[in-house]
């Protein structure tokens, strides 16, 4: 059972568990809810809770409806709700004495190597003091242009930063189905999914509850993440009562494995990254070069797509927008143009500067 054998979990909590179709708060959930935490830190796990909620609780405390929000107002209503949330799972996590820190994170956080790292060293030293991280994207200050906007990814980047064994994302539904279960009593749950591929795509249900983000497209891309960062992942029903000891018992969910990786943490970053700056258009000889395991120069580039600096992330593809790689840029896009196709050696010639002569070196460059 991959759960049993996980000493580092994180579960995400999807707004619908939290608040009914009522708009009132499901605290008996929520006790049970805490009941399963108990039992996992008993038996030795360190645990990481991602929380969707605020803004439907500051909405619930203002009396408003979340449809009608603009992103600079329910910047505000999150911020509103963030302490209502926080003093819910407070307030009935103290029953079973256990004890929750609050980490608020932006894209920008994960997105950024040296932030990444600064929020692993943050989990550690929770987990050495006893406390449990309670996780949500900072709804308060975050933008269109620099939001996860769902919590199921956001899940699955701090699994990732973490070096966590497993995520779990508690969802209304058990998991993946080949049909969609609400209007469709023939579906039938997938247990186990190696590779999305073509077929897993199409059974993904865009459904969307009431006060979640989500769907399963976000739960797919948040298990595409998982794999290439050795983590498990399932979606499971967590409606029911105790939906971890559910888990562990019944099993009835869809557990996504992980790809047998041997990148490093670094690489596992890069090739994580949910938000590529820009894209370098390239020609076959290139596309076999990387194959190859070399750096990308400018010769093999046709052109380029998006405004990036140097340092950002950026996706590699063929003329066919097929894309090849991921990596780290070492130019700015502006200068990329003005080299591209141009052999390495009239790069200083042409921005009038010493630079490097890879484009996008191999040890800044994942495969895909």
């Amino acid at each position: 059972m991959y759960l049993n054998n996980s000493k580092q979990v994180v579960i995400k909590i999807g707004s619908s568990l939290l608040i009914d179709d009522k708009k009132k708060i499901r605290r008996k959930w929520l006790l049970d809810f805490s009941k399963d935490i108990e039992e996992l830190i008993k038996n030795n796990k360190k645990v990481i809770i991602v929380s969707s909620g605020a803004i439907a609780l500051g909405c619930k405390k203002l009396n408003i409806n979340k449809k009608n929000l603009k992103i600079d107002k329910s910047q505000a209503v999150a911020s509103i709700g963030q302490i209502e949330l926080m003093n819910l799972f407070n307030e009935i996590f103290k029953k079973r004495k256990l004890n929750l820190s609050q980490i608020l994170l932006t894209l920008e956080d994960t997105e950024i190597r040296r932030r990444a790292i600064n929020a692993k060293r943050t989990f550690d030293n929770l987990f050495h003091l006893g406390f449990i991280p309670l996780v949500n994207e900072n709804d308060s200050i975050a933008t269109s242009e620099i939001k996860y906007g769902d919590n199921d990814r956001l899940a699955s980047r701090v699994a990732q930063i973490s070096g966590s064994d497993c995520l779990i994302l508690l969802s209304d539904v058990d998991g993946l189905f080949d049909k969609n279960p609400k209007v469709n009593k023939n579906a039938k749950l997938i247990s186990n999914v190696k590779e999305i591929n073509n077929s897993i795509e199409k059974y993904i249900s865009k459904n969307i509850s009431e006060h979640g983000t989500g769907g399963m497209k976000t739960k797919i891309e948040a298990a595409k993440i998982c794999q290439i960062s050795g983590c498990y992942m399932a979606i499971a029903n967590g409606l029911i009562n105790r939906p971890i000891k559910s888990i562990i018992n019944n099993n009835n969910c869809t557990w996504f494995l992980p790809k047998v990786s041997k990148l490093d943490a670094r690489k596992k970053w890069i090739i994580s990254s949910i938000a590529p700056k820009g894209e370098l258009i390239i020609d076959e000889g290139a596309v076999q070069a990387l194959k190859m395991g070399k750096s990308l120069l400018a010769a093999g580039i046709r052109n380029v797509n998006g405004k990036f600096n140097k340092g950002d992330h950026i996706k590699i593809v063929d003329k066919n927008m097929r894309e090849h790689a991921r990596g780290l840029s070492s130019f700015n896009s502006d200068e990329i143009f003005r080299i591209k196709g141009q052999h390495s050696s009239k790069i200083n010639e042409i921005l009038g500067y010493v630079s490097k002569s890879e484009v996008v070196h191999k040890d800044d460059m994942v495969e895909i």
